[in-house]
């Protein structure tokens, strides 16, 4: 019998035999969404021993409820599934709560040096070498656009310490002066695979490191402790559960982290369902063969098998990286087409091909092929790194070719982010049955949607950018991934952006109105991109992802209703309550 004969029997099973026990909770008198194939809307469910026995009408509960059934009354609040979050970076996220930060905002330099030596100040206890971290630099917003940071920007401030200021994006970081000493960048240094040392014209490091050159410095900061570690997966799962998250792909991990999830897994304080996506990475000399390798010996030592009531890990995954990013100033991104330069003046610009599409893509076409065929046979779904259209279009490509072979036709193949996509590919995601991991909060003017990319992209390219609904109408399964903390973990302004299209009222005049001409999503559409279809990329969507019975009774109670709100509200919502294997991980005060 396969999965869903499973899982049909199982829902039959507890259905025949519902009337005989009496469910441990019961939800009445609702809004219940169930994100089944109908899209259907009922009354009430009834849980029991964490998997849902019962959903209908308040009339058909009560044959569910005994004396010692927890009956809550909705009094007409929408009850949903839990979120699934399909591509984020919890540890980091979590690491990033805990240190200094410049929390996504637009600063001018004199506020970005503000901020930082505000942290020097406050930090008393760190001598010369160590290391300042500081997080969540949004990059593309510094005021004004276009203005240049660099080394000196850093070495203006009081201290003789090195510093690292790391992009949101994730994808560049600012040393000063001493880090750029202490990683040994010199003239003669050569860019690495799949990175950049960006130079001034003389020749000269200007402290940006795009994408792998981070590592030069990144690999001299000390590791996490165990104790910060652990506090990092604390405050990351805090987090979701407020945020209603119930399942997530950690979508680059490494054995420190896996090793704090297992350590709250075995405390019973793991309240999400956690899946973790191994990097492969042939830059360092590895070979597709001994990169698998070492993924499935991380499995071994990680996976804890089927999905269980209990939320537990799985190791089911491996990340690879194609590109970078497409805006300004990385344009990492892999490009079919050049980008665009002023060939003009600032009063008179003048857009027109320059002399780069970006850089050569991470994998060449016959290492993707090669690394795709080892993971098919491994029984290992990849997770793609896609930002550029030629990233995406070599990647479809190369599925394209792993399909044809027995393992590959089993392949669950997901690409994130695909900002930007040829049209002529839209509708081969469907064909091959490739999931486009996006996330919706990237689709509406902002810094890094307009200063940082509508120029260099052209009319043309700058109309298809952020394509949700574009790709949805060619008949792709779109999911849900908030790439936390690219962005703050705001999954309900996510939502709202993706029907949308619009930033926050508060964003600023030039940030009024919506993202190009493309429609926003529908609003059912972009509820199941977050709930059943990111369960589908995890192999979870018979346990997860609606409320059905016989699944996992992972769900959420909101404080006002998601279809009947106006849309701008959307990002108001609040959950009251999450419940993860028929247990109550998270309780507002607003709830009772």
């Amino acid at each position: 019998m396969n999965r869903i004969g499973l899982f049909a029997a199982l829902a039959l099973s507890l259905s025949a035999h519902a009337g005989n026990q009496p469910a441990d909770t019961v939800y009445r008198n609702g809004y219940v969404y169930t994100v089944d194939a109908k899209d259907s809307v009922r009354q009430a469910l009834a849980v029991r021993a964490g998997r849902i026995v019962y959903v209908g009408d308040d009339d058909g509960v009560k044959a569910y409820t005994g004396k010692k059934t927890e009956v809550i009354d909705l009094r007409g609040r929408m009850l949903m599934p839990g979120l699934i979050d399909g591509h984020m970076h919890p540890q980091s996220g979590g690491s990033r709560l805990l240190n200094c930060s410049l929390n996504y905002e637009s600063l001018t330099v004199a506020q970005f040096q503000s901020r930082i030596q505000a942290c020097l100040d406050n930090d008393k206890k760190s001598g010369a070498d160590r290391w300042l971290v500081v997080v969540n630099w949004f990059q593309q917003g510094m005021l004004p656009d276009g203005v240049a940071t660099t080394a000196a920007t850093l070495d203006a401030l009081k201290t003789d310490r090195p510093i690292i200021v790391r992009s949101s994006f994730g994808h560049s970081a600012l040393l000063n002066s001493k880090g750029i000493k202490l990683a040994r960048i010199e003239r003669d240094t050569p860019n690495p695979a799949g990175g950049v040392i960006t130079r001034d014209d003389k020749g000269n490091a200007t402290g940006l490191l795009e994408d792998a050159a981070q590592d030069l410095a990144m690999n001299l900061l000390p590791p996490l402790t165990v104790a910060e570690n652990l506090a990092a997966s604390k405050a990351a799962l805090a987090a979701m559960r407020q945020q209603g998250i119930t399942t997530f792909l950690d979508a680059y991990t490494d054995p420190e982290t896996m090793t704090a999830f297992r350590d709250l897994q075995k405390q019973g304080k793991l309240t999400a369902r956690a899946h973790f996506a191994v990097l492969i990475d042939l830059d360092k000399g590895a070979t597709p063969q001994s990169a698998v390798a070492e993924l499935l010996k991380q499995r071994k030592q990680f996976d804890q098998g089927p999905t269980k009531v209990a939320p537990s890990m799985q190791v089911r995954h491996a990340k690879l990286f194609m590109d970078g990013v497409i805006s300004a100033p990385a344009f990492t991104g892999a490009m079919i087409e050049p980008y665009l330069v002023n060939k003009g003046t600032p009063d008179k610009p003048d857009w027109q091909p320059g002399p780069h599409n970006g850089p050569p893509s991470y994998f060449s076409p016959e290492a993707l092929r090669t690394t795709l065929k080892e993971l098919a046979r491994a029984h290992i779904d990849p997770h793609i790194h896609v930002d550029g259209d030629r990233a995406v279009r070599e990647s479809l490509d190369a599925i394209e070719d792993v399909r044809a072979t027995p393992e590959g036709k089993r392949m669950r193949p997901a690409l994130a982010h695909d900002e930007i996509v040829a049209p002529e590919d839209y509708a081969r995601f469907a064909k091959l049955d490739v999931t486009p991991v996006l996330s919706f909060q990237w689709a509406k003017p902002a810094p890094d949607t307009v200063g940082a990319l509508k120029d260099f992209m052209g009319p043309k390219r700058y109309a298809l950018v952020e394509p949700q609904a574009l790709l949805l109408d060619a008949g792709a399964r779109i999911a849900y991934g908030s790439d936390w903390p690219v962005d703050p973990l705001d999954e309900w302004f996510a939502l709202k952006v993706g029907v949308t299209r619009t930033a926050a009222p508060n964003a600023g005049k030039e940030y009024q109105g919506r993202l190009t001409d493309q429609p926003g999503l529908p609003r059912a559409a972009a509820l199941r991109a977050i709930t059943l279809n990111a369960a589908y990329t995890l192999r979870q969507e018979t346990q997860t992802g609606s409320l059905e019975v016989g699944k996992l009774a992972d769900l959420i109670v909101l404080d006002r209703n998601f279809f009947t709100i106006p849309a701008e509200d959307i990002a108001n919502i609040k959950v009251l309550q999450t419940m993860v294997g028929g247990k109550i991980v998270y309780e507002s005060k607003g709830m009772r």
